[in-house]
């Protein structure tokens, strides 16, 4: 995580959105107090395929309907 005092920033913005765009967290100082935090944005559909993904290297779903021609009766 880099740390970096608003005139600082305004002068080098650019440079620090990089550092966000890559992954970076940048936190922001006003008179050496933190005011702020640049964090990347987080594409949750994005986060959501990965587990689905990890999730199905483990997982198995066989079929859930049972055959029509199949005859049950359903417990009351």
């Amino acid at each position: 995580m880099s740390s970096v005092n608003v005139t600082e920033l305004r002068s080098n913005l650019p440079g620090y959105l990089k550092k966000v765009r890559a992954g970076e967290e940048v936190t922001v100082t006003s008179r050496g107090k933190v005011v702020a935090r640049l964090v990347p944005e987080r594409d949750e559909s994005e986060a959501a395929r990965r587990r689905l993904a990890a999730i199905r290297k483990t997982s198995w779903v066989g079929d859930v309907v049972s055959p029509v021609s199949e005859a049950w009766e359903a417990d009351s």
